[in-house]
């Protein structure tokens, strides 16, 4: 429980976001009351692979809101928007394996920036057809693929709701790259339309089409900022004191490092109004940093492989450190290093989406929040355990974001375990390391080094600062 001098704090916190403030307390006045002392869950110790001693943190494991979810194990039929992408391809495998009726809708937005930034996946990904063609010959559960863009074809989605009915609707079509975000104003109102946009179609078209259909969001850590909290960050949801002592239960105050980010804050308030006016039910689940290549399923043909990203603008920090490692060019550690992030492989995204499908919120609950992590790290850590694998050295380059260079994380993600999930551990995934490592050996002749350095800027001060800096190394590969 928060102390009584914590809330006053935030009141402070509160009242420089005084916009936010005011739509976020008067929307979550219906978000669930908090449930009583749970037990704490023992995170496993697993074995530690050879490394210095890392800062590495489990979720936190404090009382946790009850949750408003009900157990529907049954097979379901789930749209699954976004499905071409890094992670929403291995989940639309992962829910089709499961025994779910996937259809995947995609209008390949994300292959077009591939054209738009001159670079590609480092593994080669097959197109959607043939994809999905391969997984259906391959198992027999069948994958369905459309092209549209959901942004532009509100009354064509419409009538694909009316005419398929599903029970769920994942929603991965977004721009998910904060850099991307930052690139210039063309990329930040992109982003802005794209996502914010689709969420809103997505939405009114639950509204429209009439069906009870359970809206699954994949949201980021990224909304509650970076530090901002004075402690552990809850699941969604904050209990505060107001002026004249008076008790709320709000959402947990938007602190967005992006355009990006920001677009997240902006969805997670489309919730709240659409489930308090139209009683629709909604999760939202806040992600880490993804890391990792390949699931179960998606190794069972090349033709299934997940796409890798390795570039400044979209490529993860593990990965990309993963990928320099294996290469042999110096890790790229943005400012000290001192970043503390939250991460999760992928094959824990699609277990996590699984979960959130087969335990939708009951009709008239709130917004279902859940924060989708396994651990926080620090950036030079990460960095550190890379090079002790690969004995490639680090490099501390000009950070190109604006944010603070050290920061604490604790964040809860009791939700999920209560619902059965075990997480991937670092301290445990040797073998999944060595995985991205051997995916980057394997594929390094398709890697255009010269786009591993970030060239996307928060601001004409960070762009000055990379400027008049060393530059970056690159290695023996620069030279090839």
């Amino acid at each position: 429980q928060q102390s009584p001098s914590a809330p006053r704090r935030l009141v402070v916190a509160l009242m420089a976001v005084r916009c936010t403030l005011v739509l976020l307390g008067c929307l979550a006045g219906h978000a669930a009351s908090w449930g009583p002392s749970v037990r704490r869950h023992e995170v496993r110790r697993a074995r530690r692979v050879a490394s210095p001693r890392m800062d590495y943190a489990p979720a936190a494991t404090s009382e946790i809101p009850t949750s408003s979810s009900v157990s529907d194990p049954r097979p379901k039929k789930v749209l699954v928007l976004g499905g071409d992408g890094f992670c929403g391809w291995p989940t639309s495998l992962h829910l089709a394996d499961k025994g779910h009726e996937v259809i995947i809708i995609d209008n390949l937005s994300r292959r077009n920036i591939d054209i738009e930034l001159g670079v590609s996946s480092l593994t080669p990904i097959a197109t959607p057809q043939v994809r999905v063609d391969t997984w259906n010959k391959l198992t027999g559960k069948e994958i369905r693929f459309i092209n549209m863009d959901l942004a532009a074809d509100y009354d064509l989605f419409l009538q694909l709701l009316k005419q398929e009915q599903p029970d769920t609707i994942v929603h991965f079509a977004e721009q998910r790259a904060a850099p991307y975000s930052m690139k210039s104003s063309r990329h930040k109102r992109y982003t802005v339309n794209n996502n914010v946009g689709v969420t809103h179609n997505v939405l009114a078209a639950v509204v429209d089409s009439g069906l009870d259909i359970h809206l699954v969001h994949l949201g980021t850590m990224g909304v509650y900022g970076y530090g901002n909290s004075g402690g552990e960050i809850p699941e969604g949801y904050i209990d505060v004191v107001l002026p004249g002592g008076r008790e709320k239960r709000i959402l947990h105050p938007a602190y967005p490092g992006s355009v990006y980010h920001t677009t997240k804050c902006l969805d997670a308030l489309l919730f709240q109004f659409y489930v308090q006016n139209d009683q629709l039910r909604v999760t939202d689940l806040h992600q880490g940093i993804v890391w990792g290549t390949n699931t179960e399923q998606t190794v069972r043909d090349e033709r299934l492989v997940n796409r890798f990203d390795y570039d400044g603008d979209y490529g993860t920090v593990l990965n990309r450190f993963l990928m320099q490692g294996a290469l042999g060019i110096p890790l790229t550690v943005y400012g000290t290093g001192g970043q503390t992030r939250a991460l999760i492989h992928v094959s824990d995204t699609a277990r996590c989406i699984e979960l959130a499908v087969n335990n939708p919120p009951a009709s008239g609950a709130p917004v279902e929040i859940l924060n989708q992590i396994a651990e926080t790290a620090r950036v030079r850590d990460l960095a550190e355990l890379v090079s002790q694998k690969t004995g490639t050295e680090l490099q501390f380059v000009t950070n190109p974001r604006k944010e603070a260079a050290e920061n604490p994380l604790e964040v809860s993600n009791q939700k999920f375990k209560l619902l059965g999930l075990d997480p991937i551990l670092l301290n445990s995934a040797e073998g999944l390391l060595e995985e991205v490592e051997t995916v980057a050996q394997r594929y390094k002749d398709r890697c255009d080094v010269n786009a591993v350095v970030s060239k996307s800027y928060w601001n004409k001060d960070r762009a000055a600062a990379a400027g008049a800096s060393d530059g970056v190394k690159l290695g023996t590969m620069a030279s090839k």
